[in-house]
């Protein structure tokens, strides 16, 4: 039997994967040291918008390529936005060009498509922006790492910001799950993993992590998330913050972060 193409499960070819290894301390700012505790809000059990964007969340070719880290991007973005009362769209085309920028992948060799590191990809989305089918660039403001696994903490994480960015050591198992539309969870033994990133956007009542991923939303346990989680970063995009939310973000000392970014090259 051939042996499975980099990014894709034996007998679940459709979906690639993408994320490099993580690399402990490239991304310099941590979530931790700008979270004011007596201001943070408490996550209900429950919350989420992901409702805003529906099933349309598009696949962006991660069923073809590497792009898993763009097209998180470009999910992130359409809910940011779609929270502001705006629709932005994005299309294949848009999320390939911001992945041949980072990382000079070209369609037309497959040796190129080797995936995206995250604060590569966080950094280009700082300075330049993803670009959406209008043409106008989306940029983040800033960009914070958080404690890998740490459960408690992305839960606060999203609720804040709405969204995301989870970079997984995947398990062959999960892609099985995900096929079955069932929650990703711990399957004993050992598994082939590879990376990829998802975008966290929520959590459900039963108290798993509703995250997106190849066009659809997707629930994780915490007990997946802890086990593996080996990066995770959250954004700050000022697209999402509508009055009275213009200024601020409660519970993050906004005022010490802009003045260290003014720091960061």
């Amino acid at each position: 039997m051939a042996k499975p193409p980099p990014g894709a499960f034996q007998g679940y070819h459709r979906f690639k994967l993408g994320k490099k290894p993580a690399r402990r301390g490239a991304v310099k700012f941590k979530l931790k040291t700008y979270l004011v505790k007596h201001q943070l809000p408490t996550p209900p059990t429950m919350f989420g918008h992901q409702s805003l964007i529906g099933k349309n969340w598009g696949l962006f070719s991660n069923e073809l390529y590497r792009d898993c880290v763009w097209a998180g991007a470009a999910h992130e973005t359409m809910l940011w936005n779609k929270e502001a009362h705006r629709t932005v769209k994005f299309n294949d085309k848009n999320v390939l060009k911001a992945y041949a920028a980072v990382t000079g992948f070209d369609p037309k060799d497959p040796s190129t498509d080797r995936g995206t590191d995250i604060q590569h990809a966080a950094s280009y989305r700082r300075k330049t922006g993803v670009l959406d089918t209008k043409g106008k660039r989306h940029k983040i403001r800033a960009y914070l790492a958080l404690q890998p696994g740490d459960v408690d903490l992305l839960a606060v994480a999203m609720y804040l910001f709405s969204a995301v960015g989870i970079g997984l050591r995947l398990p062959e198992t999960a892609m099985k799950q995900f096929a079955a539309g069932k929650p990703w969870d711990i399957v004993p033994g050992r598994h082939p993993s590879g990376g990829h990133y998802v975008s966290g956007v929520g959590r459900d009542k039963k108290g798993n992590f509703v995250v997106v991923t190849w066009g659809r939303l997707q629930l994780m346990t915490p007990r997946f998330y802890k086990k593996y989680c080996d990066e995770a970063i959250t954004y700050i995009s000022e697209e999402m913050l509508v009055p009275p939310w213009n200024t601020t973000l409660e519970g993050l000392d906004l005022s010490q972060l802009y003045a260290d970014l003014k720091g960061l090259k």
